[in-house]
């Protein structure tokens, strides 16, 4: 075999490989209740409830932040997050969660905030918050 030959085939298996790679790390919006259904972690789409209260006691602990939110299907969910209050998630006009469902809570290992722009008023302010590595770990 040539030597053209063999490098080409190499070139086709290393892309199949990345393209493999690439859709079975890309995952779609859930809903809580698929979330429940789940034991994976998952990423829920949806919006801060500002008619119920954010819990954050910094002095009490403060790795711990747990707030209720609405999924797309209008699915009411409390969150918890093991980490700070991200700072202005009452601005916040879409909230994306990494993370999986405990009974009733979701835990979220991370917390990405879309936000509008202080600059611009047509642009969108993106915030991305993660949990504290000691305490992102769900038994």
């Amino acid at each position: 075999m040539k030597k053209s030959s063999i490098i080409l085939i190499v070139i086709i298996a290393v892309a199949i490989a990345m393209i493999l790679v690439i859709y079975t790390d890309s995952s779609t919006y859930s809903t809580f209740t698929e979330a429940k259904e789940k034991n994976t972690e998952l990423y829920v789409v949806g919006v801060l409830n500002k008619q119920k209260e954010l819990h954050y006691d910094p002095v009490k602990d403060a790795n711990h932040f747990s707030f209720y939110m609405y999924d797309n299907d209008s699915t009411e969910c409390q969150v918890v997050f093991n980490g700070s209050k991200p700072q202005d998630i009452e601005r916040s006009e879409q909230i994306v969660l990494t993370g999986k469902m405990d009974g009733n809570v979701f835990h979220a290992s991370k917390i990405l905030m879309k936000c509008p722009s202080k600059y611009n008023q047509d642009q969108m302010e993106v915030i991305e918050t993660t949990s504290s590595p000691a305490t992102a770990s769900i038994n």
